[in-house]
């Protein structure tokens, strides 16, 4: 967790400048922010939370926004500039500049739908895109009740080129080649690569298995919460990894589809014990998943450039299912139990019967 420290010891810097001016521009429609930049943004958000996300909801278009942010920025390879080719720009847009290319990546599928939702946005307010990209993901994640409290910094340099096709991890591949892919794009460590994945508990799959459409990862897609790391716990069945289930799991829960990478990754011993931690321990969730969304969507950006606006995106509301429960018929007895140093936690259970979970309506056009 080297980066997080180097990352935290930069934030503070950037906190402590923007405490000596903290709130002296009042922008024209009334709100008073650090910098006078931010103002641009004000209608940007009233805009996207009313057209978007259907008035400030938790909704397929912001979990595909959010989608958005990483698969834009974990395109960047240090590795191959080192070799002397060129490896992605990181967060800087290309993947909505360039999207004829990069949506057609087969990691990206389905992702042509949220970008050709968001364009007009940019479009029609004149932001940069890549800076629009990470605010719709902050003001997404603020839209579901539980997440952390958001940061956005605003003036990226935009792409000049695509990103290459390969540097965005896919569901079927292995963990030692996730583990890889994270590390070089910014040095990533494994317990780093579980907080990328805390995503998905506000998730729902879009082309994984071209059979289905909008099954969430976990019963409370709706909630930023540790739901998602119980319910991948739980005994599932690999598929043989071929046809349309390649990359899929078959999930304890109905309704639900997991992920294959998902499941590895929860039983791996290098990140098991990272993964159960986040089972009941929300405040650890928001810590480290602030920091991860922050991290991916700077990747490539020289931060002194960058100016913080992380006033202008709303403050979430409380998690409101109250602690992590196993779903009605389960128990401990059901968990596949993977980290070898700390028990699994003892939950309660949902009480009733063992229903379905409702299915995510996709974007427009999906």
């Amino acid at each position: 967790m080297a980066l997080k420290h180097l990352f935290i010891t930069i934030s503070a810097a950037l906190v402590a400048n923007a405490a000596a001016v903290s709130k002296r521009a009042t922008c024209s429609t009334g709100q008073t922010v650090s910098n006078a930049a931010c103002c641009a943004w004000f209608p940007v958000l009233e805009d996207i939370q009313q057209n978007m996300f259907a008035g400030g909801q938790c909704n397929a278009e912001a979990h595909e926004s959010l989608r958005l942010v990483f698969h834009d920025g974990i395109a960047i390879s240090p590795a191959m500039e080192a070799r002397g080719e060129f490896g992605g720009g990181g967060a800087d847009g290309s993947i909505m500049l360039f999207d004829t290319i990069e949506t057609a990546f087969h990691p990206n599928i389905g992702l042509d739908e949220i970008v050709n939702i968001q364009k007009p946005f940019v479009q029609k307010h004149g932001v940069n895109p890549a800076d629009f990209i990470p605010f719709a993901g902050a003001v997404a994640v603020s839209n579901c009740p539980g997440a952390p409290e958001m940061q956005f910094f605003t003036g990226r340099k935009i792409a000049t080129q695509a990103a290459p096709d390969g540097l965005v991890p896919e569901p079927f591949h292995t963990v030692d080649q996730i583990l890889a892919r994270t590390n070089d794009a910014g040095g990533f460590d494994e317990l780093e690569t579980v907080w990328m994945l805390s995503a998905h508990s506000i998730a729902a799959s879009n082309d994984v298995d071209p059979t289905v459409q909008g099954l969430p990862f976990d019963s409370t897609p709706e909630q930023f919460d540790g739901q998602f790391f119980l319910d991948t716990q739980l005994r599932g069945v690999l598929f043989p990894g071929s046809g349309g289930n390649q990359g899929e799991v078959e999930s304890a829960i109905a309704g639900e589809i997991r992920l294959q990478s998902d499941h590895l990754i929860a039983r791996d011993s290098r990140t098991a014990c990272e993964w159960q931690s986040f089972v009941n321990n929300q405040t650890k969730l928001q810590d480290d998943f602030q920091f991860i969304f922050t991290a991916i969507a700077t990747l490539g950006q020289d931060m002194d450039a960058l100016v913080d606006c992380s006033d202008v995106i709303p403050a979430p509301q409380p998690q409101n299912f109250g602690a992590t429960r196993f779903p009605p018929g389960k128990t401990n007895a059901d968990i596949e139990q993977a980290c070898a140093a700390t028990p699994f936690p003892t939950l309660a259970t949902v009480p009733g019967l063992a229903t379905s979970v409702a299915r995510i309506p996709p974007p427009p056009g999906a």
